[in-house]
């Protein structure tokens, strides 16, 4: 048999009041937070949760679908080498979330398990049963009311707490273990590898050092465009997951100056990793194509290079999104 559970995480501010749940089906879920947390806070917690609450079942099969690759990656490639270099990442700085994955590590131990990446947001059942739920618990946080925590996942009618499990013994998680990791992590200069490659998405392999101030109620499109891409510039922005998934359309789409192809999901995993140092940035057109689209076209300057770029931005709702970006060498 297989047990096929959906987890996800949500985050009100990110970090602010921070829900996770894991859901199989309506009768079989749960749901917790904390006041103050992190979107991906939520995500390694939901995980965490449905590795222990299914632990009284070690023969079954269990199948996770996840919205979030940094999460599939932490458990599936990274932790591995993390944990040889004592938990610490290939640059020597500490693992975010440490304490959570730690107790995922655990968790795994004679345990058989896939995860499997869905896009979040786009009408699964199961995610967006786990979405709500995750939200629901953040927002009660956020309201300062009991959380619902669902029926849990056993074959009595014991609550998840009293389902005998490895863990048992030991206290369970009920605040983020790692919040100090919610603050911005520290630039680099030397972003996705060293000068000649071409492995980098280039939107952001460079960043925009000046502060720009958001726009007014009453700015043009192109002002607020400009200040959206000049925010998604900046080492806190790039290593806030929460805030990149707002900024970045979920159709993202991104080419390179090597050719190289970048999905919304393989740019936001790289910069929440490996956000990178300053550089300047001279804007040379903000043109309105129409009503709900803006172009935007600068050119960057990083290690001794000058890259011409263009920004495709959307109104998507009430939001503007990027859209679409490519990055072209100057010669």
């Amino acid at each position: 048999m297989t047990i096929t559970a959906a987890a996800d995480g949500s985050a009100l501010g990110n970090p602010g009041p921070a829900g996770w749940a894991w859901y199989v089906n309506d009768d079989c879920w749960r749901a917790g937070g904390w006041p103050h947390g992190t979107n991906n806070q939520g995500e390694l917690m939901a995980v965490l949760d449905l590795f222990r609450s299914t632990a009284h079942l070690p023969g079954e099969d269990l199948h996770i679908l996840c919205d979030s690759q940094y999460v599939i990656n932490s458990v599936t490639k990274w932790m591995p080498g993390w944990k040889r270099k004592g938990w610490r990442k290939s640059d020597g700085k500490p693992v975010l979330n440490v304490e959570l994955l730690k107790e995922i590590d655990q968790e795994l131990r004679g345990r058989k398990y896939t995860f499997e990446w869905v896009r979040g947001h786009a009408g699964h059942d199961l995610n967006e049963a786990a979405d709500e739920r995750a939200r629901a618990a953040a927002t009660a946080y956020q309201q300062g009311v009991a959380v619902r925590q669902g029926p849990g996942f056993g074959t009595t009618a014991e609550s998840p707490s009293e389902v005998p499990h490895p863990a048992a013994a030991r206290a369970p998680i009920t605040a983020p273990p790692t919040l100090p990791a919610v603050s911005p992590r520290p630039s680099q200069q030397e972003l996705f590898g060293q000068a000649g490659g071409f492995e980098e998405p280039d939107l952001f392999s460079e960043l925009e050092e000046e502060s720009t101030p958001a726009p007014g109620t009453d700015a043009s499109p192109e002002a607020i465009v400009e200040a959206l891409e000049r925010e998604l510039l900046r080492p806190e922005t790039r290593a806030d997951l929460g805030r990149t998934g707002v900024l970045l359309h979920p159709d993202f789409t991104e080419i390179g100056s090597s050719g190289r192809i970048w999905t919304r999901d393989a740019v936001m995993m790289e910069l929440e990793e490996s956000p990178a140092g300053p550089i300047e940035l001279e804007l040379l057109g903000a043109d309105r194509l129409s009503e709900s689209t803006v172009l935007l076209t600068y050119r960057s300057y990083a290690r001794s290079r000058t890259t011409l770029r263009s920004s495709l931005w959307v109104r998507d709702g009430a939001q503007w999104r990027l859209r679409f970006h490519q990055g072209t060498p100057e010669t």
